[in-house]
């Protein structure tokens, strides 16, 4: 990827230090903020890919323009070698249905594999309970780019995630002259955006700043029933003072998302490609009402801020960084029946359906279906049986209200899972550019601490009228469980790289302590503790020069991930069997680079121990609402990958550049416990990718086509049910016009069109089930900048 940028001497060396101790990894650089001071020299820089000793690709511009401004930034990494984003929603509005898949591990509902960071700082987590995945920080509009280190990766890389590489999205820096941006979007499925931010240019001497806010709005794709939303603000500064570079960032993000569900089986994808098996309407039975959308809800709020200096004393330069976040939200959920939490007695009224009785902890009694209009239990007529055949292929007699005579009155519920996570750290790292004899010596040391609590309950609302629609009584009826989470992470690691003349060779070694617990605040009985260290974790590598422009790369890693407080979330998990998941990299490959013309080949190969799997609750015949059936986190076994990934980008001509990329990964179960699955593929993991992009750039005009293929995957460990293969084409057009009137800059016209050829597929896939992936969608884009 390349970039031609403008940059300060010491600025620039300061955010090369920061990106590398602080593993952000960067293969760019910026324009930075600042004028250039007395003596110092401006000079252009070209950045193609960093000279490590591991796999690492950068997105560019043109991957950005691919996608459209409401798209989540998840999705510009898509065409990267190794890499498979799915996301049921078109714009990215729905955390349930979204995976990230790099040389067989993933991230998803069930698996957290993949490291993710912001500006280098880690995101607290990539799950859908508790987590933040990069969209939750920052807007596309705001993106600089996103490197991704595949398998070996950075040392310093913040993240107990990263046992597949770590994801690493940055921030754009601010302007040096002061202006304004505004942009809107409109697109298909009531998808609509605002954004505008703000440059300060010189706020105060050699101080930089921008501001951004945005609000945005969608519907699903299938029915438009959904409501989403998300508003955003953002603030970033950088200042130069005494020496020091300061860098500082804020975001807050508050998003409502209601999800898409999952489809079970080939064979319900065959019947109906279009839909996913939940409802636009309300029918007032609350057993088809389980299914209706919007009771189908992720609401998130996080706040995230940072504040980093970078200074360099003689010979060895430092950097360090505090950060600060808080999120809260809540999952949604429509049980198709009251909890019946209160001994009330037999066929007496039941408290739990007047407001205010609230029951904190204990254990359900039964369920309520249908009851009088005094509120008793009823039960469904003898011999009755049920005619409903939808959701999950029908339901027993006590759902049915055909089962009941006319006065029978049906019940509901709204099941809220709340989550709320608070954490504060601090990094610290130094570089020491010395000698050993002749030889040029760089020596690395760095220090993560960071310490969160996450708080989860649950609690359930009584539908107010299960009849007519899913408002509820906010004052709930039964608080499930209430519990909390305290984490604390120590990472600390040290690196030496020795210039022998022929090669750059390193050393590394890194450590984790971490400590999990669960404080149950109803019952302490139920309280758990694991201790989740790593061992020492070695790493090693070199980059040899073979001949001008070309260089040979090798990398070894232990990489590891640590038990994550959702493993001890129930009551009866077994601690002693769970052990913290380890990976065994290898990278091997070469880099060519020249100016018109640059690619990467590289082989990887590895050994993925102690694979820690969640066996869910949510199941083809319905959902386990109180999580009562069998399912939690096990190790069950291992997984050994092998394969390349190759990518190549070629300024074909003054207007055309055209980038590919291949990757062939064949990942394989070592082992299992519990299935005899041992050579099958890993479930969701395409052995073959491709991605194939045309971009032209003429005068005022711009105009891509990208189109990827992803080759058949399997739906479960038996490899028994394949996913077919598909090919997804995104198109861009537009046009940028200069100082079109008095005051405004630049007017910059784009259309966007994802699934150009409207491809019918599944996206995402997880044991058993799948995701149907977006539709062709369109959006159109003006920005104008003043």
């Amino acid at each position: 990827m390349k970039h031609t940028v403008t940059c300060k001497k010491h600025i620039l060396a300061m955010s090369v230090l920061s990106a590398i101790a602080a593993s952000t990894t960067n293969a760019f650089a910026e324009e930075m903020p600042a004028e250039p001071r007395d003596g110092e020299v401006i000079e252009e820089i070209q950045v193609i890919g960093r000279s490590v000793s591991y796999a690492n690709n950068a997105t560019d511009e043109n991957m950005k323009q691919q996608q459209t401004a409401m798209t989540s930034v998840l999705a510009t990494i898509d065409n990267l070698p190794g890499v498979l984003i799915n996301e049921g929603d078109t714009f990215g509005a729905d955390d349930w249905s979204t995976s990230i898949s790099i040389r067989g591990f993933q991230v998803d509902l069930d698996q957290q594999q993949i490291g993710m960071t912001v500006d280098g700082i880690a995101n607290g987590n990539s799950n859908y309970g508790g987590g933040s995945k990069a969209n939750r920080y920052m807007d596309t509009e705001n993106l600089r780019a996103v490197e991704v280190s595949q398998g070996t990766a950075d040392i310093a890389s913040r993240s107990n995630e990263a046992l597949g590489g770590t994801l690493n999205f940055t921030t754009i820096n601010p302007g040096t002259e002061e202006g304004l941006i505004l942009s809107g979007t409109l697109a298909e499925y009531e998808g609509q955006k605002i954004y505008a931010r703000y440059e300060t240019g010189e706020l105060l001497k050699d101080t930089y700043a921008w501001v951004s806010v945005s609000s945005q709005d969608s519907s699903d794709w299938m029915d438009q029933a959904a409501e989403n939303t998300r508003d955003h603000f953002a603030a970033k500064v950088i200042s130069y003072v005494s020496g020091i570079d300061f860098t500082g960032y804020a975001s807050y993000d508050d998003t409502h998302e209601d999800n898409y569900q999952r489809i079970y089986g080939n064979e319900q994808f065959a019947q109906n490609p279009e839909w996913d098996q939940l409802t636009s309407d309300w029918s007032g039975v609350p057993y088809q009402d389980q299914a209706y959308r919007r009771g189908w809800s992720t609401l998130r709020e996080n706040f995230f801020t940072y504040l980093k200096a970078d200074m360099s004393v003689g010979a060895v330069d430092f950097s360090a960084n505090v950060y600060y976040h808080n999120q809260k939200g809540r999952g949604d959920w429509l049980p198709p029946y009251v909890v019946d939490v209160t001994d009330d007695g037999l066929n007496q009224p039941n408290s739990e359906l007047v407001s205010g009785n609230t029951v904190y902890g204990g254990s359900q009694l039964g369920q309520l279906f249908y009851v009088s209009p005094e509120g008793a239990a009823l039960s469904p007529a003898t011999g009755c049986v049920s005619s409903l055949k939808f959701p999950y292929g029908g339901s027993s007699a006590e759902y049915d209200p055909a089962c009941y005579d006319s006065s029978a009155v049906p019940v509901g519920s709204y099941r809220h899972t709340h989550y709320k996570k608070e954490r504060t750290g601090f990094n610290a790292d130094m570089i020491w550019n010395t000698q050993i004899g002749d030889m040029d010596n760089v020596l690395r040391a760095g220090l993560w601490y960071e310490d969160y609590n996450r708080e989860e309950s649950r609690d359930w609302h009584k539908i107010i009228d299960s009849k007519t629609s899913f408002y509820y009584d906010h004052v709930p009826y039964w608080v499930q469980y209430s519990r909390e989470f305290p984490v604390e992470t120590i990472m600390y690691y040290l690196e030496d790289e020795l210039d022998v003349g022929v090669a750059k060779v390193r050393l590394g070694a890194k450590q984790f302590n971490v400590d999990v617990k669960k404080n149950d605040l109803f019952d302490a009985n139920n309280n758990l503790a694991v201790s989740s260290d790593s061992d020492v974790l070695f790493s090693a590598g070199f980059v040899a020069p073979l001949a001008d422009n070309l260089e040979f790369f090798g990398g070894f890693a232990q990489n590891y991930a640590a038990i994550k407080d959702a493993v001890l979330e129930r009551d009866d998990a077994d601690l002693s069997v769970i052990e913290p998941e380890t990976a065994d990299n290898i990278d091997l490959g070469v880099r060519y680079s020249t100016p018109g013309f640059n690619a990467s080949l590289t082989y990887y190969t590895i050994k993925f121990d102690n694979r820690i799997r969640f066996v869910s609750a949510e199941q083809s015949e319905g959902i386990d609402f109180l999580e009562e059936g069998a399912g939690g986190y096990v190790n069950d076994g291992g997984v050994e990958s092998d394969g390349i990934e190759a990518s190549a980008q070629w300024q074909a001509t003054e207007y055309l550049s055209v980038y590919a990329s291949y990757t062939y990964n064949n990942s394989e179960y070592a082992e299992s416990r519990y299935e005899d699955i041992e050579g099958n593929t890993v479930l969701g993991t395409a052995k073959d990718m491709a991605v194939l992009s045309l971009d032209y750039a003429k005068s005022n005009y711009i105009a891509g086509l990208s189109t990827k293929y992803v080759g058949p995957r399997f739906m479960d460990q038996a490899n028994l049910t394949e996913v077919e293969e598909y090919v997804v084409s995104d198109f861009y057009a537009g046009v940028v016009l200069d100082n079109v009137a008095s005051g405004i800059k630049s007017l910059d016209v784009r259309l966007t069109v994802n699934n150009l050829f409207d491809e019918s597929y599944l996206g995402t896939v997880v044991a058993g089930a799948g995701w149907i992936g977006a539709p062709r969608t369109a959006a159109i884009n003006v920005k104008a900048a003043f």
